[in-house]
């Protein structure tokens, strides 16, 4: 076998190190910084950046994002795969006041981004 398939090549994993990597995984997906491109404007105010703190969220902020669809005729199957759903998560998650309105007056990669930021957490969750 030569050498650079022999993993014992590889020095040791430093367990500080190790742990230190552990919890920014953890943390990057509780949490997300959107950064924009250009400067996003929204009723007055301009961003470079939202951040988003999904563990924030609590099941009454997905049973008010449910019943709010409802009420609009939107049905809600699979949280984690509804547009709507997603961007209201976002809404309710993001550490700045910003309505859900915001979201479809974005650019549309920003939006996608953060939506799948939002079902990332939704189906690691599960």
């Amino acid at each position: 076998m030569d050498s650079e398939n022999n993993v014992s090549n590889f020095p040791p994993v430093d367990p500080d190190e190790l742990a230190v990597a552990m919890t920014e995984a953890e943390e990057a997906r509780s949490t997300y910084t959107h950064k924009f491109k250009k400067p996003f404007s929204h009723m007055g105010k301009e961003y470079d950046e939202l951040r988003f703190d999904w563990e924030s969220l609590t099941g009454n902020d997905g049973l008010s994002i449910e019943a709010e669809l409802q009420m609009m005729g939107t049905p809600v199957v699979v949280p984690a795969f509804s547009g709507p759903y997603l961007v209201r998560m976002a809404a309710k998650a993001c550490t700045e006041k910003i309505g859900s309105d915001a979201f479809g007056l974005m650019r549309l990669s920003d939006y996608n981004r953060i939506r799948s930021a939002a079902r990332s957490f939704l189906l690691a969750s599960e």
